[in-house]
């Protein structure tokens, strides 16, 4: 036997010893790591940074990334634009006035345009020659057209409030003096030829088709804007003219007429200056309801930034967050084309014939248009459109 063979560890055993230490002496050392890790860092605020902080000026030809680009790109743009001139004109001035055609890309001032842009509009614009404004033609309409788009009712449809023989008595027993102090309002007279009357609807109808407006003879409430019920002539401030039974019962008349398809005799032609606009397609009699203004009821707070230029108020409120306009953008009538006179000429004072009232019927506001003198046939209509307020700017008007 060799005990040399005996003494000496197999080298399995050995490997151990050699690469582990003992468990006491990982113990130790994982605890001294831990005894000479690092202290958390303590990071200074923002405050503090840039008190210290020293500045840098770039030089002005230095692109600073996506700032500088932007910056670059307005600076284009104004250089684009910056040429532009009025074609009407032919002057580059007043470039706040200054609309740009979304389609040729050629500039024209609002007030230099035919018929004229009172407002900045909201979206895309077209000029005259792009949008086919000055080649507008009156489009002819079938009578089974005329009457599906007016909606025009068999009589047996319409109840007529008809009045009775006693009230008539008791009318012609009221003094001279009552009669002379106050007239009373007219029903329109309907054009008698069939024809006639037939192309003074197409007319209407196809100035509602080109402006995309859907025929309406009654003040219309959508959801989203004003409710019936805010429609309320208590609220007007300083109160508001009633109408008279007299006069209540010869606009239901005129009303049952619409419905009838019975018409004021009126058309409505292009004029390339003035836009659409109404004539007279026969003789009207002094004091005669025309129309009654109608259209999408809404309160004023909701249309501040509107672009419609033929917005009627409806009701001035004590609060004024009641008060309410007329918007025939979507829904109107022959209203809509009636144009309005300039406020600052003389000449343009005297084409004047209709006027704009606003009454109280049945509780309910209401706005008609009534003739202040009698009327020839060809005349075309105007009224004044700052009837209650000097807001709307009529000073350009022809």
């Amino acid at each position: 036997m060799a005990p040399s063979s005996s003494a000496s560890p197999s080298p399995s055993m050995a490997a151990p010893s050699l690469s582990r230490p003992p468990l006491a002496q990982r113990k130790v050392r994982s605890s001294a790591d831990r005894s000479i890790s690092p202290p958390p860092k303590k990071y200074r605020s923002m405050t503090e940074i840039m008190k210290v902080a020293k500045r840098v000026e770039l030089p002005a030809d230095v692109d600073d990334g996506d700032n500088g680009g932007d910056e670059k790109e307005e600076e284009e743009v104004e250089e684009d634009y910056g040429g532009v001139v009025c074609e009407q004109c032919g002057s580059g001035e007043r470039a706040e006035e200054l609309l740009l055609c979304d389609k040729c890309n050629k500039g024209f001032h609002m007030l230099c345009l035919s018929p004229i842009v009172v407002r900045v509009p909201i979206g895309p614009w077209h000029c005259p020659h792009c949008s086919g404004d000055q080649h507008r033609v009156i489009k002819s309409f079938s009578q089974k057209k005329i009457v599906d788009f007016f909606r025009i009712q068999k009589e047996s449809q319409i109840v007529i409030r008809c009045t009775s023989a006693q009230d008539i008595r008791k009318r012609r027993k009221r003094s001279l003096v009552f009669h002379k102090r106050r007239r009373r309002l007219l029903p329109f007279t309907p054009t008698e030829d069939p024809q006639q009357r037939l192309d003074q609807m197409a007319s209407l109808a196809s100035a509602l088709t080109a402006l995309g407006m859907d025929f309406s003879d009654e003040l219309t409430y959508m959801p989203g804007m004003a409710p019936r019920s805010a429609n309320r002539a208590k609220f007007e401030s300083g109160g508001m003219q009633v109408l008279s039974k007299e006069d209540t019962e010869t606009l239901e008349q005129c009303r049952a007429m619409y419905k009838r398809g019975e018409c004021p005799p009126l058309m409505v032609v292009f004029d390339s200056r003035e836009g659409y606009t109404v004539e007279a397609d026969g003789p009207i009699k002094d004091l005669t309801i025309i129309a009654e203004y109608t259209g999408d009821v809404d309160y004023i707070r909701n249309r501040q930034q509107d672009d419609c230029d033929s917005m009627m108020t409806l009701l001035l409120a004590t609060d004024p967050s009641r008060s309410l306009v007329i918007c025939p953008d979507k829904h109107g009538n022959i209203s809509r084309f009636v144009n309005g006179i300039n406020n600052h000429s003389p000449e343009s004072k005297k084409k004047q014939n209709l006027k704009c009232v606003r009454y109280s019927v049945n509780g309910a506001c209401c706005v008609l248009l009534v003739a202040l003198r009698d009327i020839a046939k060809g005349e075309r209509l105007y009224y004044d459109y700052n009837g209650y307020e000097q807001e709307y700017p009529t000073h350009h008007f022809l």
